[in-house]
């Protein structure tokens, strides 16, 4: 309903309003009126808003029939993401000048404003109610996801067995982890709500990226070494192998590189690398402990 409100006032088809054209997209500096510093902030928080997407496949692997599961999971999630996400920022940006007094001093959301601007009566509580389903929508997804990979942690003996136990198929006592490393995250927001929500959704953001890096490179490795020893187990293929694969790595360094250049966020990123590095030297030495024994 959003999209369909956003695009007919885009066209100029609603009651008492004009076609906005490209002034919105053009005027007031034009793109990166301040730099580079918000296209930065703006990628970290849309990582960390599609962290967990991966956790889409997890569930369908443990549906009834997991190939087709997992293939309709990532395709329904791909024209979901071009349709509501990118549609619904296309119709705002088109919609609400980005320095728009209702989202710069009072603080609207953009949602909230484009109906405001389109007259929409409650838009403000409409907005959070859609707001907390999504949120609580992705808490679900996320501690389901942080669980599943707790306790495949204990059955490769990389975590504690307590949270490996499993009763009526749910690791229960991996869920309640997860469930209190949330509660203490929203404490601490509490707490410090001027700099630890920023801190943690940039932190956050980087660290999903070094996860997607790990996972882009593996998949090129291990789908070569697949197509070479065990061509039949490739049920499902990703698209446009190897190139895609290359240009969603240029991807994750270009915003590597550009949060490097930040000082909002550059120790962030550095804290990101110490702590992949030192994951990296624990998971070597293992390996090496492991082979000798």
């Amino acid at each position: 309903l959003f999209l369909v409100l956003g695009v007919l006032a885009v066209l100029g088809v609603l009651p008492d309003t004009d076609a906005p054209g490209l002034g919105n997209l053009t005027g007031a500096g034009g793109f990166l009126p301040n730099g580079s510093e918000g296209l930065v902030i703006g990628l970290l928080a849309s990582v960390f808003a599609y962290g967990g997407l991966e956790t889409v496949t997890i569930a369908a692997a443990e549906s009834q029939d997991p190939v087709r599961g997992v293939a309709k999971a990532v395709r329904t999630a791909m024209w979901r993401i071009a349709l509501f996400y990118i549609g619904s920022m296309a119709v705002i940006v088109t919609l609400v000048p980005w320095d728009d007094a209702r989202i710069v001093e009072k603080g609207s959301g953009p949602y909230v404003a484009m109906l405001d601007q389109l007259d929409i009566p409650g838009a403000g509580q409409i907005m959070n109610v859609v707001v907390l389903v999504a949120l609580l929508s992705a808490m679900n997804a996320n501690i389901y996801g942080a669980s599943r990979m707790a306790r495949s942690l204990v059955v490769r003996g990389q975590g504690p067995r307590i949270l490996g136990r499993v009763t009526s198929g749910v690791p229960r006592h991996a869920v309640l982890a997860s469930s209190v490393f949330g509660f203490v995250c929203v404490l601490l927001n509490y707490w410090r709500p001027d700099d630890i929500f920023a801190w943690l959704l940039n932190m956050t953001g980087a660290v999903i990226l070094v996860v997607w890096a790990f996972i882009a490179v593996s998949q090129l490795l291990l789908r070569r070494r697949t197509e070479r020893e065990s061509p039949e187990k490739l049920v499902v293929r990703m698209w446009l192998y190897p190139g895609l694969t290359w240009v969603a790595l240029a991807g994750m360094a270009t915003v590597f590189i550009l949060m490097l250049r930040q000082p909002a966020t550059r120790d962030q990123l550095l804290a990101t690398g110490l702590l992949t590095l030192g994951l990296a030297a624990i998971g070597a030495v293992r390996q090496r402990r492991a082979s000798v024994g």
